[in-house]
């Protein structure tokens, strides 16, 4: 199972915010026409006709994550996901491996909290294959429980190793800590506790609740002709039976009040890694992108504020960055870096101190006007290739979201004014309601960073589970 790292944070956050950059001077940025179809069983189709290079991209969600893991089986939906292709009805896992790779095609399976998703690609030639192999891996898995032992038991040792490194998983315990274990703070991958709990049956369970046509999006991009895929869809997918699955829907968490410090100790530590933030914003929020526009300036570039202080000029740290993470309801914001033990306190401090001058000063013209220039020349390349745009726009259908995310993007970010951006910094960059988690050294660091919070919590890295309450 996955460990969500910082690099996991923020490719949810490019995802999500996908439509927070574009190549300056580039023609105007507008999402390819696609075609939205539900079949008779309720699966949704999503095709879009792409032929810059023969491929054929597919992207797949099943409307149930970590979020529906029962108590306790934290993992459960990554697990059931990760089988997926580990033996169908019709093949063993080493027969699927080999008949993908034939192809020379790629399948993968996974869960975030939201969701589990899936992808594959493979030569528009091998259309048919590709598609076939899909629809067993999704429709007919037996989960063999050899395979289930052998997926359960590597995901405990991955938990394991990940905590040898501090950077690793210390978004794991922020989360756990912010949302004291429940909803968002619920380890997607599971931990060394959950993942023992799991048997079988309740992959069986999961599979058989969830999996359903009419829980399902399936995006098709890349080189094929729009008639002839759907035809082979519904040939393919049609059969699939349908059945109502139970709605996920999970209260969302409101900010977190006052102020909390959990310490895990990492005796070899010589660094400490510190995360410090509070429940930020849901991926639709409607101050999105001016929040955006501002953590541009604040936090998510190299030039940014953060950065600026703790790395350039104070030469505290390598690294110093803020993000969002967005997700179907307010996940966490995050700001984030680590130092040397023995400056512990004072990198904690200085972030704080730039925190407080955003709020104080807010940020000039000059500021807001390189931050908009920013976003939209360092837009990556994420609608190329038929698989982003798959991913994108199957993510879209899941968070009700259309292409004006993408189309009126410029104009979006363009429009964001010194007083948004002013409302933006009050209401979205929590100053007085923070949650303080750090990895270190606990013997050398508690000292100076007791201040910073009323209520402390420590946990030992070695200690099973991301939060002080596991069990």
């Amino acid at each position: 199972m996955r460990m969500m790292t910082k690099k996991g944070f923020r490719l949810a956050l490019a995802l999500a915010m996908f439509a927070l950059a574009s190549p300056a001077g580039a023609q105007k940025l507008e999402m390819p026409p696609h075609e939205k179809v539900v079949l008779k069983n309720g699966l949704t189709v999503l095709l879009l006709e792409k032929h810059s290079v023969p491929m054929v991209s597919v992207a797949g969600i099943v409307k149930a994550g970590g979020l529906a893991d029962p108590a306790g089986q934290e993992g459960l939906a990554s697990t059931t996901a990760g089988l997926l292709r580990k033996g169908t009805k019709t093949r063993t896992a080493q027969q699927f491996a080999g008949d993908i790779d034939f192809i020379g095609g790629t399948f993968e399976a996974d869960a975030g909290a939201d969701y589990s998703s899936f992808a594959a690609e493979f030569l528009s030639k091998d259309t048919g294959k590709g598609l076939e192999l899909v629809s067993d891996a999704l429709l007919h898995p037996t989960f063999p429980e050899a395979e289930v032992a052998k997926l359960l038991g590597q995901s405990v040792d991955g938990v394991k190793a990940a905590k040898d490194s501090a950077r690793d998983v210390i978004f794991e315990y922020y989360q756990g800590y912010l949302y004291s274990g429940k909803g968002y703070g619920r380890p997607t991958g599971g931990d060394e506790i959950s993942l023992k709990k799991i048997q079988r049956d309740a992959i069986l369970k999961f599979y058989d609740t969830y999996y359903t046509p009419g829980n399902t999006i399936l995006a098709v991009a890349g080189d094929f002709n729009p008639a002839e895929m759907k035809k082979r869809i519904e040939e393919i997918f049609g059969a699939w039976p349908p059945k109502a699955a139970p709605a996920m829907k999970e209260e969302a968490a409101g900010p977190m009040k006052g102020k909390k410090l959990l310490l895990v100790n990492k005796a070899d530590a010589t660094q400490t890694y510190f995360v410090i933030g509070n429940t930020g914003i849901s991926a639709t929020d409607p101050d999105r992108v001016a929040i955006e526009v501002v953590n541009a300036v604040f936090g998510s570039r190299f030039t940014s504020m953060l950065n600026e202080a703790l790395r350039v000029e104070s030469g505290l740290t390598y690294g110093a960055t803020s993000f969002f993470s967005l997700q179907k309801e307010p996940g966490p914001f995050a700001m984030f870096s680590f130092t040397r033990n023995e400056t512990t306190g004072q990198a904690i401090d200085l972030a704080l101190e730039v925190l407080k001058k955003l709020h104080a000063n807010g940020i000039t013209g000059e500021q807001l006007s390189s931050a908009k220039s920013y976003l939209k020349g360092q837009f990556p390349p994420m609608i190329e290739t038929s698989g982003q745009l798959a991913r994108l726009i199957v993510r879209h259908e899941f968070l009700g979201l259309d292409d004006s995310e993408v189309n009126q993007f410029e104009q979006r970010i363009d429009g964001v004014t010194p007083e948004m951006a002013k409302q933006a910094i009050a209401k979205h960059f929590p100053m007085e309601n923070l949650t303080f988690t750090l990895v270190g050294k606990a013997p050398e660091i508690a000292p100076m960073v007791k201040k910073y919070a009323d209520k402390h919590d420590e946990k030992e890295i070695s200690a099973p589970g991301f939060w002080p309450g596991s069990k």
